[in-house]
């Protein structure tokens, strides 16, 4: 299968100059995505932020995607070392997620209390709800965000509920009845 050219749009649709940031924003915000911090190993420590853009790209071979914002640490650490894990946290780690988010936040405090080990030469949370660690396949600027694919090159599943991002709070899955 060949991949097909893409049409560009109508000069008439281009000219026009879209919804304004803030609507986007609220449409965003109606998008439910579990939570993940991706985390690198840079010369000078371990760096990482909390996504909610994540998904999987591919099975064969298998690789993820992940969107980071422009100018991050963990960006420019991701595209000097090559590497990188991500983390799906469970419910009960919203601390952690909103640590990873805060900009002011250094990686000495983003990373304190928080058990890591090195997995292929990246920082890995052990008590995630499952992690990967990916080696670099591409990175490209979309707007203010950067896609991230990487290739999976470890993987660990627990068991858990995740913790969800929708209308900009924290969630998490409702209990399901049991089956009759």
């Amino acid at each position: 299968m060949t991949d097909l050219a893409i049409p560009s749009p109508p000069e008439r649709l281009l000219a026009e100059p879209g919804p304004d940031t803030a609507r986007c924003l609220g449409l965003y915000a109606q998008l439910v995505a579990g939570v993940s911090v991706v985390t690198a190993q840079g010369p000078a420590g371990p760096t990482g932020m909390t996504v909610s853009a994540l998904t999987s790209l591919s099975a064969r071979p298998p690789l993820l995607l992940a969107c980071l914002r422009s100018g991050s640490r963990t960006l420019e650490v991701i595209r000097a070392q090559g590497a990188f894990a991500v983390h799906l946290l469970r419910q009960e780690q919203r601390e952690r997620a909103a640590r990873f988010a805060d900009p002011a936040a250094s990686s000495a405090e983003r990373f304190a209390g928080t058990p890591v080990r090195a997995v292929l030469g990246v920082p890995v949370f052990d008590d995630a709800l499952a992690w990967s660690v990916c080696l670099v396949e591409d990175i490209r600027r979309y707007g203010d965000h950067h896609t991230v694919v990487g290739r999976v090159a470890a993987v660990q599943v627990g068991t858990g509920a995740p913790l969800l991002w929708h209308n900009r709070r924290f969630g998490s899955v409702a209990a399901r009845e049991p089956a009759a």
